[in-house]
């Protein structure tokens, strides 16, 4: 009981911080149908940026926490002003194949910057450890749950309160209705890239807080694909659900299983999903007739 309980907090945590970067993933399809391939760097720059913050430059983590969400939203901004408006009207393939170039550029930055090194992260959220039932945890787990969840929170607040919220739903809904609305699509798709880099950044925070700051960050961003598969690529509430669910198989699988199949476990999950039901638990399911 007591590693189920474990298990359980370390599941809710990763999967936690999944939802959050998939939530950023969903809504850059949802607004302009990009699959974005760089979401995993976005997360693994929001983790450098608070290392050099906070370790590097001495500031407080509220400080330093300010500055990275700051460098999220310029980053998001940069890469639909100069990366993905060009690309409008293009196939989807290329499309594609220019985030996956984004994600190398992004990484090699980082590289430059920082080095390969992976880094020790001073942590500024406590990290003692805290007893549940006889289980013990890091409070730095239970806390990375916490914010997560406040983050969605205000996410799914603002999508559904918002003037840009909505304004981002009708976008997402029909582009050229909301054109004659007089909606600035280009704006939105700006809005929809700067929370997207925004909540990675939160969730690379969040992580390089637990375990430390390296290029492994990156590949925790891999694993929002399951997830959006899983949730469904145009679901908010599926990211967030889809999140939880495959945070908690890594960690139940791992811990009962063995070490080696919970890195797998998430993509076996993503290939029956295309298997049974390709547009997600709760994706929309779109029939075109021809």
């Amino acid at each position: 009981m007591d590693l189920f309980i474990q298990l359980t907090l370390t599941g809710l945590t990763n999967g936690a911080i999944l939802a959050l970067a998939a939530l950023g993933f969903v809504l850059i399809y949802k607004a302009s149908d990009v699959i974005n391939f760089a979401q995993g760097e976005f997360l693994l720059i929001g983790g450098y940026v608070i290392f050099s913050t906070v370790a590097q430059f001495g500031m407080v983590w509220p400080l330093g926490m300010l500055i990275t969400i700051l460098v999220a939203i310029v980053l998001g901004i940069a890469v639909e002003r100069f990366v993905l408006r060009p690309m409008i009207g293009e196939p989807t393939i290329s499309v594609i194949m220019v985030t996956i170039g984004l994600s190398s550029l992004l990484r090699a930055i980082v590289s430059t910057i920082w080095g390969n090194q992976p880094k020790a992260f001073p942590p500024f959220i406590p990290s003692h450890p805290v007893t549940i039932l006889n289980a013990t945890v890091g409070a730095d787990r239970l806390w990375a749950i916490v914010i997560a969840v406040i983050m969605l929170g205000i996410f799914t607040v603002f999508f559904r309160r918002s003037k840009e919220g909505i304004a981002m739903r009708a976008v997402a809904d029909d582009q050229q209705a909301s054109l004659s609305m007089g909606i600035s699509v280009k704006k939105i798709f700006a809005w929809a890239w700067s929370i997207a880099a925004i909540s990675a950044a939160i969730g690379g925070a969040l992580v390089a807080n637990i375990v430390g700051v390296s290029q492994e960050l990156s590949s925790f961003g891999l694993r929002v694909f399951p997830v959006v598969i899983l949730g469904g690529l145009d679901s908010i509430p599926g990211a967030i659900i889809g999140g939880v669910v495959i945070g908690l198989l890594e960690a139940y699988t791992g811990g009962y299983i063995g070490q080696g199949l919970n890195q797998v476990i998430p993509f076996i999950v993503l290939i029956i999903i295309l298997m049974v039901r390709p547009y997600g638990l709760f994706g929309q399911e779109i029939i075109e007739r021809v």
